[in-house]
């Protein structure tokens, strides 16, 4: 190779070897994706698992004795106060109130006979044809004349609320359970299973439990017990199917002691059902939020754990820093509410956390995005 053509080729190498060294300066650092901390409203969600009730069940049994002729509802019929449910053999009943009626006659003739009897001997006693003895024996047989009357009065009282009682009634409305008893079936006030249970589940009471150190951060956050069940917002139901009920639920009433063997409050959270879709004895998850504002926000992507401590990558100088952050001790399984650690403007590596050094140079001409969650 000549002079000449030597030239020539170190010419044509020159602005290679240039834009080699142009790109090593050009690269500080791996692109990692970051955030910016700043402050924002936060609302976690808590879910508890819940057992639901209806405003109230009441069994059904009849207040007296004899064999059932009719069934007048179906099984799992919407049914209505003072509606007939029941109808007990009525032939008896309505004998021993024909009885009742005439003794009742019976007795207030008798009761004008005592007092003729009476006003007579008072007359012959002005006169004295008979003795004090025989005035006070007619006043006294007057005095039981009326006893008797109103003894057989409150019979005839008793014999009706006996017929009435033949007809078994619903004693709020709701819906009919199960029936384990059919027509000729003989039944008395004494059944150890009742006739029918009805549920009213107009509104569903979903009854769950809550640690007391959770309590005690509601009681606190709020003032008092009465001013969490007014303020606290509303709660969802996520039902036994998985599917969110459609309405939402508030808490209205916190238990005033403390489950010894769980450690646990019960809280009682009411949900409108209108639609029947919840029933008495079912289950459901209840989920509690909670908010908290201008708090600081990192998702838990950004963390990492060692030694039960929590620590995030701080970017410091182009550089990974490890810094230890404490966290509220509640979170949503996706993000950390951070209480100390980090500040406003503080920018920290946003994922892969786990699998970073101390010491990485970081390319800061990525954008970072801010800590505030997506809405």
């Amino acid at each position: 190779m000549n002079m000449k053509t030597s030239i020539y080729f170190m010419l044509c190498c020159l602005p290679l070897l240039t834009a080699c060294g142009e790109k090593k300066q050009e690269m500080p650092g791996e692109k990692y994706k970051t955030l910016t901390v700043t402050t924002t409203n936060q609302t976690l969600q808590s879910t508890y698992p819940a057992t639901l009730r209806g405003r109230q069940a009441v069994e059904v049994r009849p207040q007296i004795s004899g064999t059932i002729t009719k069934i007048c509802i179906n099984e799992g019929d919407i049914v209505r106060r003072g509606q007939v449910l029941f109808i007990i053999d009525q032939v008896p009943y309505k004998a021993a109130l024909e009885t009742a009626l005439a003794n009742v006659k019976s007795a207030e003739a008798q009761l004008q006979t005592a007092r003729l009897t009476a006003d007579s001997k008072e007359q012959l006693f002005k006169e004295k044809v008979v003795s004090d003895f025989d005035r006070q024996t007619a006043r006294n047989q007057l005095l039981e004349a009326e006893a008797a009357l109103a003894q057989a009065k409150a019979e005839e009282t008793n014999a009706r609320n006996n017929l009435s009682y033949t007809e078994v009634k619903s004693p709020v409305d709701g819906v009919a359970s199960m029936i384990p008893y059919r027509v000729g079936a003989l039944v008395n006030s004494n059944i150890t299973e009742p006739l029918v249970t009805v549920s009213d589940d107009a509104e569903i009471y979903a009854y769950f439990s809550m640690a007391e150190n959770q309590m005690l951060d509601l009681i606190q956050q709020y003032g008092s017990l009465e001013e969490a069940c007014q303020k606290m917002p509303a709660v969802s139901l996520t039902m036994s199917n998985g599917k969110t009920y459609q309405e939402a639920g508030r808490i209205d009433a916190i238990s005033g002691t403390i489950d010894e063997s769980t450690g646990g409050v019960t809280l009682r959270a009411i949900f409108k059902n209108d639609s029947h879709l919840l029933r008495n004895g079912g289950s459901g998850v209840i989920s509690v939020p909670t908010e908290y504002k201008d708090c600081i926000c990192i998702p838990q992507s950004a963390t990492y754990e060692l030694q039960n401590r929590v620590f995030t990558w701080k970017v410091v100088d182009g550089k990974t820093q490890s810094t230890p952050i404490t966290v509220y001790k509640y979170n949503d399984g996706q993000t950390y509410i951070v209480l100390s650690g980090l500040a406003t403007g503080d920018v920290i590596i946003a994922e892969g956390a786990g699998l970073m050094r101390e010491g990485t140079a970081v390319n800061t001409d990525n954008t970072p995005q801010t800590s505030e969650p997506a809405k």
